[in-house]
């Protein structure tokens, strides 16, 4: 049974499970529903002034957690309201999809999985990324301690992943995996702890712990380490979004930031905020994943460039592989489907 803590649930199931047409008639309709809100303030004159505050509301990816730290120091701090935006953050969760929901108007920012961005575009849904608060994504394949050495040795025995997961039909091609026993990911980690020849897929701030817990002894494989370079938690939007309100989106993508700045001082404040959203989650989990997610978020690019950046080549390269593999069909301009215009400037 999926709980709150469960993290299969970023493993999206290959080829993205909206039903295209209908998203895509629901987009059309379209959604400008940016409520403005005044909000009087004196002026020299004592007169009231009005200052516009825009309604947004951005949809993460599963309930409150580390990965979403700079989201909810944005809001718990201000940020947002600094910035002009009356900020909902709506938490995923199972069957809860950012993309259908930011594509059919009913909320205007998401979070998602690069790949995610790339093959929603090529089903005709315009989605854009705007950060990439991780610029390694944290997915990855768990095995018991000191068991292999190299990702080829899993041949042969049972992995527990997901059907069409992109990261593995990648991995599968890149280090021939012909004789894995491929078995049905539920979010349950059970028949791995069983079995100290198996290996399931994971999010390295999460599963590790939950076996720490246990007393079972595990390391990893981080999938971008293997070559599937794909940037993790991006902010996206539409096109039509940023054409109509840029001025939202600049202010919403540098209050994020912002927030991931703050988050990273400041990560045991908000930590004991988003447990007040997600109880199920304790502190001490929270902590794990922290520091486990540090150099993910704040390493790479992000050292030279600031939180959020997103290097074009790394883009290139993720829509190759999904070419390769037969996850996307061809290749499109890449410059269209992220864009690094809204960060704060270096």
């Amino acid at each position: 049974m999926l709980t709150k803590t469960t993290r299969g649930k970023h493993f999206r199931l290959w080829g993205l499970s909206l039903i295209v047409t209908s998203v895509m008639a629901l987009s059309a309709c379209g959604s400008d529903k940016n409520g403005d809100v005044s909000q009087g303030s004196e002026s020299a004159g004592n007169q009231p002034a009005e200052v516009k505050v825009t309604k947004v509301t951005q949809v993460t990816n599963w309930f409150a957690e580390p990965e979403h730290g700079g989201q909810y120091a944005a809001l718990s701090k201000g940020f947002y309201k600094d910035a002009g935006l009356d900020m909902t953050i709506q938490p995923g969760g199972p069957g809860v999809s950012a993309s259908q929901i930011v594509a059919s108007g009913k909320a205007e920012f998401g979070m998602g999985q690069a790949d995610e961005i790339l093959l929603a575009r090529e089903n005709g849904i315009p989605l854009v990324a705007i950060a990439a608060t991780f610029q390694k994504n944290p997915q990855g394949i768990m095995y018991h301690k000191d068991k292999y050495k190299d990702i080829s040795e899993l041949n042969g025995h049972k992995v527990y992943v997901g059907s069409g997961v992109a990261f593995w039909e990648y991995l599968k091609k890149a280090y021939k995996l012909d004789t894995v026993q491929e078995m049905k990911y539920t979010g349950s980690l059970a028949n791995f702890v069983a079995d100290p020849e198996s290996a399931t897929q994971i999010y390295v701030t999460s599963e590790p712990f939950t076996m720490q817990q246990e007393g079972v002894d595990v390391d990893y494989f981080l999938n971008y380490d293997l070559g599937y370079k794909q940037y993790g938690n991006i902010l996206f939007t539409t096109e039509d979004y940023i054409k109509d309100h840029p001025d939202i989106v600049k202010a919403y993508v540098e209050a994020s930031i912002k927030g991931w700045d703050y988050y990273k001082d400041n990560s045991e404040e908000i930590n004991k905020v988003m447990q007040e959203k997600n109880p199920d989650l304790k502190l001490e989990a929270m902590a794990f994943g922290t520091k486990a997610q540090e150099a993910l978020v704040y390493g790479g690019d992000a050292e030279t460039n600031g939180v959020g950046y997103m290097n074009k080549e790394i883009w290139e390269g993720l829509q190759k592989q999904l070419v390769d593999i037969g996850i996307l069909k061809k290749t499109a301009p890449i410059d269209e489907a992220f864009t690094n215009e809204f960060l704060p400037a270096k």
